[in-house]
C-alpha cells in the first residue's frame, strides 16, 4: 500500500522547493530601496515645475499684454504657491508679437543622490 498525501495522491519523491532566496530578497530589497530614495528626492522638483508650469499658463491666459505685467504677475504667484523658489520674473522669456503673450522658461535642477553623484533635470516649459 502507498503512503498518500491529502490530495490522495501517492508520495513519490520530495517536491522542489520553491520560493525566493535570503540573497534575491535582500537584491530586491537594496533595489527598491534605491528606486524609493530616487523617486522621494525627484517627486519635490517634478511639484515645482508642474506648479510654475499652471503658473504660467494662467497668467498667459489672464489677458496681459506687456512684459513687465508678466514679470509682476509671476512674482504674485510666486508669492502666493511657496514651492517656486528656483526661477524669478527675470528667468521667464516672454514673447509678446502678436495678440497672445508667450512665456517659456527653463532652468536646470541638480539633486544629490550621495556624497559624489548628482541626478541633473532639464525642465524646461511655457504657455501654450
Amino acid at each position: 500500500m502507498a503512503i498518500r498525501n491529502r490530495s490522495h495522491r501517492p508520495v513519490t519523491a520530495a517536491a522542489p522547493q520553491r520560493g525566493m532566496s535570503l540573497l534575491g530578497m535582500l537584491f530586491w530589497a537594496v533595489l527598491i530601496g534605491m528606486v524609493a530614495v530616487v523617486a522621494m528626492k525627484v517627486f519635490p522638483t517634478v511639484n515645482e515645475y508642474l506648479t510654475i508650469q499652471r503658473a504660467v499658463q494662467k497668467i498667459a491666459d489672464s489677458g496681459v499684454t506687456t512684459v513687465p505685467e508678466v514679470r509682476k504677475a509671476f512674482e504674485a504667484q510666486r508669492d502666493i504657491e511657496y514651492s517656486i523658489s528656483t526661477i524669478g520674473p527675470n528667468d521667464l522669456e516672454v514673447d509678446s508679437s502678436g495678440d497672445h503673450v508667450k512665456i517659456s522658461f527653463a532652468y536646470d535642477k541638480e539633486i544629490e543622490l550621495f556624497s559624489p553623484v548628482f541626478l541633473l533635470i532639464k525642465y524646461r516649459g511655457g504657455s501654450r
